[in-house]
């Protein structure tokens, strides 16, 4: 059983890097090319990243979660909430057609 944060519910996933961009770097007031000497990657992943051009990995969301104290986790999740998003208005007629499975 899934639970719907009646808080969230309606409201479109949001890529890790809108939220990097609008709200938490703005909040650290440091220069992009500081933040991503700071994570340890290049420039250009950072600004692809803000972008909205790449996803945040595990090796990524490991870094922010350094950075911003919150751990990978939150970036994980909000990665893969996403990327579902985008994916499953394309897939929703193939997936329904998938059987479900039950042990022998």
């Amino acid at each position: 059983m899934t639970m719907t944060n009646p808080l969230t519910a309606g409201l479109r996933p949001v890529h890790p890097g809108e939220l990097l961009r609008e709200d938490v770097l703005p909040a650290f007031g440091r220069p992009k090319a500081e933040i991503a000497r700071l994570l340890g990657i290049s420039r250009q992943q950072l600004y692809d990243i803000l972008e909205e051009r790449k996803p945040v990995t595990m090796n990524t969301a490991l870094r922010l979660g350094k950075l911003c104290g919150d751990g990978p986790d939150i970036w994980l999740r909000m990665q893969m909430a996403y990327d579902k998003a985008q994916v499953m208005p394309e897939l929703a007629p193939i997936i329904e057609k998938i059987p479900t499975l039950e042990a022998a």
